[in-house]
């Protein structure tokens, strides 16, 4: 008895959902695929700039050959800060902070669609192999990219969805 209650709260409440839409509806040929795919990433200083153009035009690249249409313009931020200081004044531990500002620019009229920002970090471990702290604080900076990346994918693809 208590099942089948459940189980038709649980349908009323997804009836009530009737206004939700799939952000990518229509796969490769839907409105924001095809948004996505004529974006162009402008160039970013750095190698985190490298790292972030290459993350992001991978994610964005979804829907082939689509004439540009809007320029994501971003400004990176990223830092390394020392955190644990050990006794022999030493620091133990470090935070790597990704930040990203961004703008999606509509090549048509210049106007800026969306300015936003985002970011992430991440802890390293300094231990005394100094080309082990240098491997973990590149390793530290890929993935921060990629999660950036996917939060500004995921703000442009909203953007898009709402334009459409």
């Amino acid at each position: 008895m208590i099942r089948a209650a459940f189980a038709f709260t649980l349908m009323l409440s997804l009836a009530a959902c009737g206004g939700l839409r799939p952000m990518y509806a229509g796969g490769s040929e839907g409105a924001v695929a095809q948004g996505l795919g004529a974006v162009e990433v402008a160039p970013i200083a750095g190698q985190s700039g490298w790292l972030m153009r290459n993350a992001l035009r991978d994610r964005l690249g979804v829907a082939g050959d689509v004439a540009t249409r809007y320029r994501l313009e971003i400004r990176l931020d990223d830092r390394l800060e020392g955190l644990g200081v050990l006794g022999d004044d030493t620091i133990g531990r470090e935070r790597r902070i990704l930040r990203a500002r961004y703008q999606l620019v509509d090549l048509a009229d210049g106007k800026i669609i969306l300015d936003a920002t985002a970011g992430s970090d991440a802890g390293i471990d300094v231990v005394s192999s100094e080309y082990a702290t240098i491997a973990a604080e590149q390793t530290a900076l890929e993935n921060l990219s990629k999660e950036v990346a996917d939060q500004i994918v995921r703000q442009v693809s909203l953007t898009l969805r709402e334009a459409s």
